[in-house]
C-alpha cells in the first residue's frame, strides 16, 4: 500500500488523472458530460476490438486458425460491451439532448477514425466514407489500406489450405473495395457441407459470422437510438440521419458467409 505522500501507482500506471481531464463539456448540462464520456468509452472499445482483429489477421498469416479464432472470440466479447453502450445513450431524454446538440456543430460519430480503421481492417474499404483530411490526419487509415484486410487473409488462408479460392481475390489490390464472389460462396458451401472434414475452416467461419452479426447488431441499435432521439432530423455531421443509417445497415461483413445460407 502506498504511503500518504507517495504517488498512486494505479493512477500513474493507467494515467487515470489524464483520462479524467479529457472531458470538456461546452454547456452546464450533466447530460452533455454523459454524452462525452460514453463517446470516449466507445472509442476505446473500438480500439480493443481492433486490437483483437489485428491479432487474428496476424495469426492467419502464420496459418494458426485456432489462435485466430480465440482472438475473434475476445473481439466479440468487446463488441457485446459496445452494443450495451447504446443503453446508456438511450437513457438520455430527447429534450435534454437538444439542449447541447447544437454545440456539436458538424461533429459526428461517423468521423471516428478508430471506427473507420476497424471497418477497413475487417474488409469494408469504402473510402467514400472518409474525408481526405482524415486520411492525412490519421496515417493509420492510409497505412491500413496498403495491407490485406482480415477477410483478405482469411481467403488466402483458405487457398493455402487447398480450397479453390479464385486467384484474382488472392492477389487483389488491398485498397480496392471488396465485391462478393460466387467462387468464394462455393468455398464456404463446401466447408459447411462437411464441417467435420474442414473443422478449422468451419470454426473460423463461425467466429467471423458472429463478429459480423455483432457489428450489424451495433449498427441496428445505433439506428434505433437515433430514431428515438432525433426522429427524422438530419445527422449532426450533415448526413440524412436515420435514413442514412438504414442504408449503412444493409452492409454485411464477409458477405458470402451470409448468402451461402440461401443455397446450403
Amino acid at each position: 500500500m502506498n504511503e500518504p505522500n507517495e504517488p498512486n501507482e494505479y493512477v500513474g500506471y493507467a494515467r487515470m488523472d489524464a483520462l479524467h481531464s479529457l472531458q470538456e463539456p461546452r454547456t452546464e448540462s450533466p447530460f452533455e458530460m454523459s454524452f462525452i464520456l460514453i463517446s470516449q468509452v466507445k472509442e476505446l472499445l473500438f480500439r480493443m476490438v481492433h486490437l483483437e482483429v489485428d491479432q487474428a489477421r496476424a495469426r492467419l498469416r502464420e496459418d494458426c486458425p485456432a489462435a485466430a479464432c480465440r482472438a475473434l472470440s475476445r473481439a466479440v466479447r468487446h463488441q457485446r460491451v459496445l452494443i450495451g453502450c447504446w443503453e446508456s445513450m438511450n437513457a438520455m431524454p430527447v429534450d435534454e439532448f437538444l439542449v447541447f446538440r447544437d454545440t456539436l456543430g458538424q461533429a459526428s460519430g461517423t468521423q471516428s477514425f478508430m471506427y473507420r480503421l476497424l471497418e477497413f481492417t475487417l474488409g469494408n474499404r469504402d473510402t467514400a466514407m472518409v474525408r481526405s483530411a482524415d486520411l492525412d490526419a490519421f496515417p493509420q487509415l492510409r497505412a491500413e489500406l496498403d495491407r490485406p484486410s482480415l477477410y483478405d487473409e482469411v481467403l488466402r488462408f483458405l487457398a493455402r489450405s487447398g480450397f479453390p479460392v479464385p486467384e484474382h481475390l488472392r492477389t487483389r489490390e488491398p485498397a480496392s473495395r471488396y465485391e462478393p464472389d460466387e467462387g468464394v460462396e462455393k468455398v464456404w458451401l463446401a466447408v459447411y457441407r462437411d464441417p467435420d472434414g474442414h473443422r478449422a475452416a468451419y470454426d473460423l467461419a463461425e467466429q467471423l459470422l458472429e463478429m459480423a452479426y455483432r457489428f450489424s447488431h451495433w449498427r441496428a441499435t445505433h439506428l434505433l437510438v437515433v430514431e428515438r432521439m432525433l426522429g427524422g432530423k438530419r445527422g449532426s455531421g450533415g448526413s440524412d440521419g436515420a435514413a442514412w443509417l438504414r442504408t449503412v445497415n444493409e452492409h454485411r461483413f464477409f458477405p458470402e458467409l451470409w448468402t451461402m445460407r440461401s443455397v446450403l
